[in-house]
């Protein structure tokens, strides 16, 4: 039996952020990253729709995705001079009705206090701003003037798996079966094949099957798939001053090089955990939801084509849409890194940063996760994130 001081269940770019950054904070003991799907093809990382943002309700939310804008402006220090995510800055523009203008001012004020560049503008202002926006329907609107965009998830991942090759960090291709534990501590990692990895120390950074990881500990863990689609089309218009929409109905639309993408239609209401094997597109809602609300906000989208889509899953707090991370609180050697609904790829790195903390210097440094600590799914205590895209 092999043996890690650290097993990550979990190799995309939560659990490489780990690897990467205990060995950033010196971390000098064995480590083994252990992922199933090696080429990412239907990893929630890489079938996301890569973006970055500072709107969020929560203090500790702003704070992480900060750190990873300051990790995205220095990308050729940390890996190199050819380090290059295709990142496009070009802001969140994330509108409210009347009804919903209260959260949206409320959110503001946090971000503002966070620093967060971030203008509140009413309808008026918002029509002289972006001439192809129609304000139907629309109070205000917040626009994110800098530090917000969208990027190629695929190449910030790459960066962290070629780095990690040169870290002495072992990459296991594998499926996890079990894992073991001896009272208040897990022990081992047991794999598909029956081979086992002893382990010093578990971190579950398995994004949608985290809770079935967690329920291999005997862990109760409220993270589960989600799917969401994404959609892809063609317009004859080309807004150069484009940010990242979001519409008050949740559906949101930006550019992708000559063509746009979409989605968030799908209704949390009554909505259970995804199927392991549906990856289909749902188109319907494509055709019936979100086609109709994209001509009404932006006219100029009355006549666009649809070209293809895709579908993932990501991993879904039920409790609060909020990540779970650290240590649980009476088993000390399993971390979390899990539950992030939808931002964990933003927030990946300052989480990994956060966790290496923990385990190197006994607490954390560089942004207080305690908030999002499991005692609060322990205790049924939700730490609701309102700003969920």
């Amino acid at each position: 039996m092999a043996r890690y001081d650290i097993v990550i269940i979990g190799g995309a770019i939560v659990g490489s952020s780990v690897a990467w950054y205990l060995r950033e904070e010196g971390f000098s003991g064995t480590i083994a990253v252990i992922e199933r799907d090696p080429q990412f093809a239907r990893s929630a990382t890489t079938l996301s729709a890569a973006s970055i943002r500072q709107q969020f309700s929560i203090a500790e939310n702003i704070r992480l995705s900060q750190f990873t804008l300051s990790l995205f402006r220095r990308l050729t220090e940390e890996f190199g001079a050819e380090a290059d995510i295709g990142f496009r800055e070009k802001g969140y523009l994330i509108l409210a009705s009347e009804e919903g203008l209260p959260v949206l001012r409320a959110n503001h004020a946090v971000q503002a206090a966070e620093g967060a560049d971030i203008l509140l503008e009413d309808a008026a202002a918002l029509s002289r701003r972006f001439a192809w926006l129609s304000t139907e329907g629309v109070a205000a609107g917040a626009y994110g003037r800098s530090g917000e965009g969208w990027f190629d998830a695929h190449a910030l991942l790459m960066l962290f798996r070629k780095a990690l090759r040169t870290k002495n960090v072992d990459l296991v291709t594998a499926s996890v079966a079990g894992i073991e534990r001896e009272g208040a501590r897990v022990t081992a990692v047991t794999l598909e094949g029956g081979e086992k990895l002893e382990a010093g120390i578990v971190v579950n950074a398995a994004g949608p099957n985290a809770g079935r990881v967690a329920e291999m500990a005997g862990i109760a863990l409220p993270v589960e798939p989600r799917k969401r689609s994404v959609f892809v089309f063609e317009a004859r218009e080309r807004f150069e001053d484009m940010p990242l929409l979001v519409d008050p109905s949740g559906i949101y639309v930006r550019p992708e090089g000559s063509v746009y993408i979409t989605g968030g239609a799908e209704s949390e209401e009554n909505e259970g955990p995804a199927d392991p094997a549906d990856f289909d597109p749902d188109w319907p809602l494509f055709e019936e939801v979100i086609w109709p609300v994209l001509a009404t906000r932006i006219p100029a989208f009355e006549a666009i084509k649809p070209t293809r889509a895709w579908a993932g899953h990501y991993d879904y707090n039920t409790l609060d849409q909020n990540g779970v991370v650290g240590r649980h609180p009476e088993i000390g050697n399993f971390l979390f890194a899990n539950g992030f609904s939808g931002h964990g790829l933003q927030q990946a790195p300052a989480v990994g940063r956060a966790l290496a903390e923990l385990v190197v210097h006994g607490g954390y440094r560089t942004v207080d996760c305690s908030a999002f600590g499991y005692e609060r799914i322990a205790a049924g205590r939700p730490f609701r994130e309102l700003n969920v895209i």
